[in-house]
């Protein structure tokens, strides 16, 4: 069972390799929103439509002073690869050994097909220019995503 970070708590601070292997930390987008979306595997199906959707709405987050990071356990290679492949237009980080993963508390059980295993569940996190999470996206398709963080912001300006 995983216990995800709570709306109002300080999310950690971490520093991690993004798809071109340079280091970046979370304090690099000081003064804005963040939505940090979590994603269990580049280059898959859902994980490649949730991200192309982002990619093509990036502007609409950019109207909310949004910025958006994905956060994943594959190495920078993979990241890089995917990056390219969909040109992706915002940042993509390698969680490799799925520490940030385990302090936001989306890290742990998960099943598919039948099969049990641990890794990232899809959630995303969109934190307020205090460094403190302002609301939990948990209940969404990855063709959908997008819309139903946009509508949040909308709202929520």
């Amino acid at each position: 069972m995983i216990t995800p970070l709570q709306v109002g708590e300080k999310v950690p601070q971490f520093t991690l390799p993004d798809q071109d292997g340079e280091e970046v930390s979370f304090t690099d987008f000081n003064n804005q929103r963040v939505l940090i979306y979590f994603y269990p595997k580049a280059m898959t199906p859902g994980c490649t439509v949730q991200a192309c959707n982002l990619r093509d709405h990036l502007d609409d987050f950019k109207k909310y002073n949004v910025a958006i990071i994905g956060i994943s356990t594959d190495k920078t290679e993979k990241l890089s690869r995917f990056s390219e492949k969909e040109l992706l237009n915002f940042t993509l980080l390698s969680d490799e050994n799925h520490e940030i993963a385990e302090k936001f508390g989306i890290w742990g059980e998960k099943e598919f097909m039948g099969k049990t295993y641990d890794g990232i569940h899809r959630i995303s996190f969109l934190v307020g220019k205090d460094g403190k999470i302002e609301h939990i996206f948990d209940d969404f398709k990855t063709s959908n995503h997008h819309e139903i963080v946009l509508n949040y912001l909308k709202d929520h300006q």
